[in-house]
């Protein structure tokens, strides 16, 4: 019999909820989601039962990258509003129960930071080594890396005659965490933050603040450039980096912290979010979503065939069963960088739609790990269509059209844009669909990005009050969470991992076992592990049930 042995913790226990500020609600008809549009719906977060707001970047940027490009840590992005709106925020979050995780972006800041600014002004500026700074070779780039963004990861800078290393956007120049005097900086700021209440801190790409020392060439893939991945990811001084933040900020606290691992192994995970507690609670890995992608002769990156369900299932269940008694895990389908979970996974069809958006919730809340939802998900919001670049605001969708399409004309416009319709950043960032008056209540203004022609038949106010809706199903999945402690702590155990259309498996804890099976098709398949037992159904998509069989994408979850 397993029984539980691990630490306790309130954010193992806890339901997040992602809120993405520039489209979630805006309260001063500019078109732009704001701090006190987040504050004027935390009665709709407090209904819908969450317990945290992972905050998507807030602070001061000039937007290059939807604010994961930082000008000032401490303060706030004017279009979002003031410090004060924020402290507002936080305070009136907390007496509705939700506690605030802030995105923490240290990995790079915008090239208009301070630090920057003065870095780049000479080669024995105080700053300059704040940043990563290489001669050039040849005549041209250190060396061949591609950024996540499309083109190199290097940057010529005239004033000095060197190139500056940036992984993502030119104007996000990465951090150059060798020096002692960055992590001094970083660390005051951290702090600075938990003196101010806030509860915790997602942090973005915090697996790629140490860097190969060689800075060597990558594999060349596409044909233009190396990739950089194995060199900036789980760099040689990671781990120690962490622990260094753990000592000095993150064990002073109480607090939540989930980090964004890009290129993570589990052997990786199992040190990043250790049951000591020395660097993170846990962390985000991208397997099941990065390692699904296919698409023909498209880039490898902007895949856009529907995952297969043995496939998701068999990393899913990698992760659930070799984090055990080693780490805690974070179980996620969709978020700001990833396209919409029942479009991605699902099936976004009117007649489908709602099934298979609570089949997904069930497969994944009921898993060992802390749940996340993306602003939206709990509504069964899906992709949109993009009829021209023109409809693009992401950077990232931007560069890749002019790489790929422009440029080099790789592939045709008409496949890229196949390509966003099923897996662009965009996806998840139109508005937040509130009712169905004009730009889906979000604004009185004109939305800085289109809304999804749905929202008639897809918002809030439709749902909070119909028991059968999307948003009512999220709701009760959270209270059960509360409730049961089996399906935090218990042990995860696959089951039919041989079926091809059913992702089962069961929890285990003092004695008590939860099953859960949910059918991933449009077509009633066999299923008997519901047949032989008397137990309680904590939780189904369906009112009645087949001896069986399991309809068109059920789901059920039975405690015995």
């Amino acid at each position: 019999m397993y029984t539980l042995s691990e630490k306790k913790a309130w954010w193992k226990e806890a339901v997040i909820y992602q809120v993405y500020p520039r489209s979630f609600a805006d309260s001063n008809g500019d078109g732009i989601g704001d701090i006190n549009g987040i504050t004027e719906h935390l009665d709709y977060l407090e209904k819908l039962g969450i317990d945290v707001i992972w905050l998507s970047p807030v602070y001061k940027s000039p937007n290059d990258d939807n604010g994961y490009d930082i000008s000032d840590y401490r303060d706030i992005m004017t279009e979002f509003g003031t410090m004060e709106d924020f402290d507002r925020m936080l305070k009136s979050a907390h007496e509705h129960h939700i506690r605030i995780v802030m995105d923490l972006v240290v990995n790079h800041t915008s090239d208009e930071h301070a630090w920057f600014v003065e870095s780049r002004k000479s080669k024995d500026n105080p700053y300059r080594d704040y940043y990563i700074w290489k001669e050039p070779k040849d005549g041209k780039e250190p060396n061949n890396w591609q950024s996540c963004f499309s083109g190199s990861a290097w940057q010529y800078d005239e004033e000095t005659g060197m190139y500056y290393l940036h992984c993502f956007s030119k104007k996000q120049p990465d951090l150059n965490w060798e020096n002692e005097k960055v992590r001094d900086e970083v660390f005051d700021m951290m702090t600075w933050w938990c003196e101010k209440g806030i509860d915790g801190f997602r942090m973005d790409v915090i697996s790629m603040i140490s860097k190969d020392p060689a800075y060597p060439d990558g594999e060349v893939r596409d044909g233009l450039y190396g990739d950089m991945n194995p060199f900036v990811c789980n760099g040689p001084h990671v781990h120690e980096y962490l622990q260094e933040m753990n000592r000095r900020v993150l064990s002073k606290y109480d607090i939540m912290t989930v980090g964004e691992a890009a290129g993570v192994t589990i052997d990786e995970a199992k040190k990043y979010a250790n049951l000591e507690g020395t660097e993170l609670g846990m962390v985000f890995h991208f397997e099941h979503t990065d390692g699904t992608k296919t698409a023909g002769n498209v880039i490898e990156k902007w895949g856009y065939e529907h995952p297969k369900m043995p496939v998701v299932r068999e990393i899913l269940n990698k992760w659930q069963i070799e984090l055990e008694g080693k780490a805690w895990g974070s179980l996620y389908w969709d978020n700001h960088d990833q396209p919409r979970v029942v479009s991605r996974f699902g099936n976004d069809a009117p007649e489908w739609r709602v099934l298979s958006a609570k089949m997904l919730a069930t497969c994944l809340h009921m898993m060992k790990g802390t749940p996340y939802i993306y602003q939206g998900e709990e509504l069964g919001m899906t992709n949109t269509h993009f009829s021209s670049i023109e409809d693009c605001r992401d950077i990232e969708e931007i560069n890749a059209y002019k790489q790929y399409v422009t440029d080099h004309k790789m592939v045709s416009s008409e496949e890229m844009l196949k390509c966003f319709d099923a897996v662009a950043r965009d996806n998840a960032r139109t508005p937040m669909q509130w009712d169905d008056s004009e730009n889906a209540g979000f604004t009185k203004g004109t939305p800085w990005i289109k809304v999804n022609p749905n929202y008639k038949e897809i918002n809030a106010a439709s749902q909070t009050d119909d028991p059968d809706s999307v948003f009512n199903y999220y709701k009760k999945l959270i209270k059960l969470r509360h409730e049961n402690p089996i399906m935090v702590y218990g042990l995860f155990k696959p089951l039919l991992t041989d079926n091809d259309a059913i992702y089962a498996y069961e929890r285990e804890l003092d004695g008590k076992r939860l099953v859960v099976a949910c059918n991933w098709t449009k077509e009633s398949r066999k299923c008997n592990l519901f047949d032989e037992t008397e137990g309680s159904e904590l939780i189904s998509n369906y009112d009645t049930h087949e001896k069986g069989i399991l309809k068109p994408y059920e789901a059920r979850a039975v405690l015995i």
